[in-house]
């Protein structure tokens, strides 16, 4: 079955311990397909104003899922989120994407030269490596299975 929460919430575990953070949430900076397909919950807007409702005054937002500061990440976070925080009299600081951080391509090279050799695949965290194509019905909400996708291969 689909992996994709349990890993950005093991993402997210482990991202919070190392930081020393003990309160987090994973909730989703924007949905994807058209507007009558569902999609993952809690939107950040959502959850952000629940936040507020219940005293929260500061929060740090990490998009745990992108890697790099693209148009998606700058308009969900750095604009919508920002203006609804400043709104609310809320401050927001939002974590940096890993981008080209040196750590991360080293894991980069780590990973291809892990599958190109055979080697012993390692992973972080209590949910150990994972697969490297979705098994049909795997992908959330949306998503066509890969059989139906033709030559074009899953995305």
């Amino acid at each position: 079955g689909c992996r994709y929460v349990a890993q950005l919430e093991e993402a997210c575990r482990l991202v919070a311990e190392s930081a020393g953070i003990g309160t987090w949430r994973l909730v989703y900076q924007s949905r994807s397909g058209p507007p009558n397909q569902p999609w993952l919950e809690p939107d950040i807007l959502d959850h952000l104003r629940a936040l507020h409702s219940e005293g929260v005054r500061s929060v740090v937002i990490m998009p745990i899922g992108f890697v790099s500061d693209h148009m998606e990440v700058l308009y969900d976070l750095d604009t919508e989120a920002k203006h609804l925080c400043e709104e609310l009299g809320m401050h927001m600081e939002r974590a940096a994407t890993v981008g080209n951080d040196p750590q991360y391509i080293s894991m980069i090279r780590e990973l291809v030269v892990e599958r190109a050799l055979g080697g012993e695949r390692r992973a972080l965290g209590n949910l150990g490596p994972s697969h490297d194509v979705c098994p049909e019905g795997c992908c959330p909400a949306g998503r066509p299975p890969a059989a139906a996708m033709g030559s074009r291969g899953a995305s």
